[in-house]
Formats: structure tokens, C-alpha cells, sequence
């Protein structure tokens, strides 16, 4: 029997992925990107001063990351003086394990905006400026790195590249935008392009975040761009359908920025600055793809604070009003909206164990009821060092609550005792 030498098998194991486990938080908005937890057994409500603190990680630059949590790391971006990072942090200690540097520091906005994936064996963060880079997850060394604009021609909006990428499988996928790569497939081990697909005329990246969806048994890669919304085929990179990009709808529009929602043959997509939101059914006939606007809904705008889907209603901010509106999905009917409470400005939220967990801008945090029947605020409290426009996602995943407050982590206890 032949003996493989001691060197081959280490290369081997550094390549054999840690599996991402149910109590993990791989992409932004979670594993299938609804912003929705699996996390039961949580606390009901929150002491006056808020839920019990695990611990805080000091020093993280300023940014609007939120979090990727996997195995034993969490892990976020920020700015530095000379660049911007990517951090890995201990998932138990919140200690700052290693940083790694990505691109330029600055933007419209200070700081990164991406938040990183993670297949819990590799990291991959986009700073503001289109610098994509891939570490490893324990140590954070570089395995491979891109840009955007100068590899493929990418073209962000006037606020910088914001987009959180997308893993599937082998494949990593991200928005440049443009022409001639409007998204692309890149090999996660080694960055080379799988494939690229183009937008016919071309668009400018949006600030979302590209979401699953299988249509006509088609599995598709579906993205809200600068003027619209646009599918590729997730084989191939074939564009396969779009739609929005009248003025009436997403086109033009200042910002394109909520990742859009996919469940059975429906594409919910939304966009602030008073444009709306659409409700779509997607169908196939003979290998081509229709697009039916089942409605579109003036009252349901969303900025930046993402809406999800439980059930079959729909929660989010009305803009970024910091009002949060529950809606029927089916008909865009909303049933309430907040009248009174803590928090004001723009309200990112995530739901967990029958609750929303939303976050305002002015650094409030409140646990209220996620019901159709009216708005119930149960607990809130601020962070400590509170400021405004602190725009981070918020995060539950292993009975743990993230909050990220610009240079600040923070991480709290909310599982039942």
C-alpha cells in the first residue's frame, strides 16, 4: 500500500469545506436570504436595559456591514485608516481574531457596505470600491482577489458598490454591473470566471443583493439592478427575463437597494424614495419566460431596511420612515403600521421565534409582535453608544442577537434560561 506524503494531505484538508450548520448565519439576510430565523426558544421580552450582553468587539472601523456568522467566527467590514477590512471575530469571546485588507476606505458614505459570505472554510467581502476578495476563514490570508471595474468592466451607482455576494455551491456570484458583465459566476476557490451575463443595453449595478429563485425548472439568479429587475440563468448566465425599468417603477430611481423575495412562482421586490413595490408571477412556455405585475403597491417603499416575508405577510419599513408596516402579500393590503414607540429613522429588521427584532437608525432596538391584527411594541432599548444613520442589518442565529453599531459589535444573550 502505497503512502501519501504528510505535505499532499495537509494541501487536501485545507480544502475540505467545514459544512455551514443550522445554527450558522452564511450570507447576509441568512442562508436562503429571507432575513428570517430559525432560532425558537427565545426570550419573550428584554430587561428595561435590554437582553443580557455576551460581549462587544471594540474597533471595527466604520461601516454599514452587518454580519456572516459560521462555526466558530463572525465576521464583518469596516474601515481602517489606510484601508477598509474584513474581520474575523471569535463567535464566543467577540475577540478580533484576525483582519484583512480589502481596498480604498471612503465613499459617498464612509465605510463598506457589503456584508461577507462565508461556505465556513472560505470568507469573501466586496469593499465600496469593487474590491472583491476571498480569505481564509480561520486565519483570513488571501486566497484571491478582483476588482470589479478593472476585471470586468463594472459600473456601481453614485453610492459605491454595496452588494453582499452570493454562494452557491462552487460558484460565487456577484453584480459589477455594465455591459459586457452586468453579473457574473467566479470559481470561489480560485476567483476565474465561470461565466458572465450581461443586461441587453447594459445597467449600472443597484445596491442589492442577488437572491435564488427556479422557474419553469429553471433555477435562476434573480438581482434588482439600478433600472430594474433582471433574471440570468444560473447555468449559462443567459439573461432570461427583466422588468421595471419604466420610470413608473424602478427605473431611474436614485436607489435600487432591498433584496428582492422569492417564494414558489413570485418575485416581491421593493425600492424607496417613493417608487413602491411589485408583486410578480413568473411563468415558462416553451422555454421562454413571462412576467406577470400581479400588483404594484405605491404604499409599500422600502430604502434600506430590507422587508421580509413570514407567513404570508409582509413586514418592513415604509421607506425609511422608521414607520414599519405589516402588508398582505398577496394583495399589497397593509393592515398596519406603527403609531407611537421607540426608535426613530430608517428600521432594518429581522424576525426570529414569532418576533421582529428591529433595529431604527438613532440606535433603538425593539422585540414586538410579528401579528397581522395591529403593532405591538414588548420591549426596546438603546445601545449604548447610539448614533445616527447606523444602518446595519440586524442578526438572531444560535439564540444570540448582533447589532452592529458603527465601529462597535455588539452581541446579546436572547435564548430562553
Amino acid at each position: 500500500m502505497s503512502r501519501v506524503p504528510v505535505a499532499l494531505l495537509l494541501v487536501a484538508f485545507a480544502f475540505v469545506e467545514s459544512p455551514i450548520r443550522a445554527d450558522d448565519w452564511p450570507l447576509f439576510r441568512g442562508p436562503d436570504r429571507t432575513g428570517v430565523s430559525k432560532d425558537k426558544g427565545l426570550l419573550k421580552e428584554w430587561p428595561g436595559d435590554g437582553p443580557p450582553l455576551a460581549w462587544k468587539t471594540e474597533g471595527i472601523g466604520i461601516g454599514f456591514s452587518s454580519v456572516s456568522v459560521s462555526g466558530d467566527r463572525v465576521f464583518t467590514m469596516g474601515d481602517g485608516k489606510d484601508s477598509s477590512f474584513l474581520f474575523g471575530i471569535d463567535r464566543k469571546t467577540g475577540k478580533k481574531v484576525w483582519e484583512r485588507k480589502v481596498g480604498k476606505t471612503g465613499g459617498n458614505y464612509q465605510g463598506p457596505r457589503c456584508t461577507p459570505a462565508t461556505d465556513g472554510t472560505l470568507v469573501f467581502a466586496l469593499g465600496q470600491f469593487g474590491d472583491l476578495v476571498c480569505a481564509g476563514a480561520k486565519d483570513g490570508k488571501e486566497v484571491w482577489r478582483k476588482n470589479l471595474p478593472k476585471d470586468f468592466g463594472g459600473q456601481a451607482g453614485g453610492w459605491n458598490f454595496t452588494e453582499s455576494p452570493l454562494l452557491d455551491g462552487n460558484n460565487l456570484i456577484v453584480t459589477p454591473g455594465g455591459a459586457k458583465a452586468t453579473m457574473v459566476a467566479l470559481d470561489k476557490k480560485t476567483g476565474k470566471p465561470v461565466w458572465t451575463g450581461a443586461v441587453e443595453g447594459g445597467d449600472a449595478a443597484g445596491y442589492s443583493s442577488v437572491v435564488i429563485g427556479t422557474f419553469g425548472g429553471v433555477k435562476q439568479y434573480i438581482q434588482l439592478m439600478a433600472n430594474g429587475l433582471v433574471s440570468f440563468d444560473a447555468k449559462t448566465g443567459k439573461q432570461l427575463w427583466r422588468y421595471g425599468t419604466a420610470s413608473s417603477r424602478f427605473g431611474g430611481n436614485t436607489a435600487n437597494i432591498p433584496t428582492p423575495i422569492v417564494t414558489s412562482e413570485y418575485v416581491f421586490a421593493s425600492a424607496g424614495y417613493g417608487r413602491g413595490a411589485a408583486l410578480l408571477k413568473v411563468s415558462a412556455a416553451g422555454g421562454k419566460f413571462a412576467v406577470e405585475e400581479v400588483y404594484w403597491a405605491n404604499q409599500l417603499t422600502n430604502k434600506h431596511g430590507g422587508v421580509i416575508l413570514v407567513g404570508d405577510k409582509l413586514f418592513g419599513d415604509r421607506d425609511d420612515s422608521g414607520t414599519p408596516f405589516c402588508a398582505d402579500f398577496k394583495t399589497g393590503k397593509v393592515l398596519w403600521t406603527r403609531k407611537g414607540g421607540e426608535g426613530r429613522g430608517s428600521a432594518s429588521l429581522t424576525y426570529a421565534d414569532g418576533k421582529l427584532y428591529i433595529r431604527y437608525s438613532d440606535g433603538w432596538v425593539v422585540l414586538a409582535d410579528a401579528t397581522a391584527d395591529k403593532y405591538t411594541e414588548i420591549s426596546a432599548f438603546k445601545v449604548p453608544n447610539g448614533k445616527n444613520d447606523t444602518w446595519a442589518h440586524p442578526v438572531v442565529v444560535d439564540g444570540k442577537f448582533y447589532v452592529r453599531e458603527r465601529d462597535v459589535l455588539w452581541c446579546y444573550d436572547v435564548a430562553a434560561k
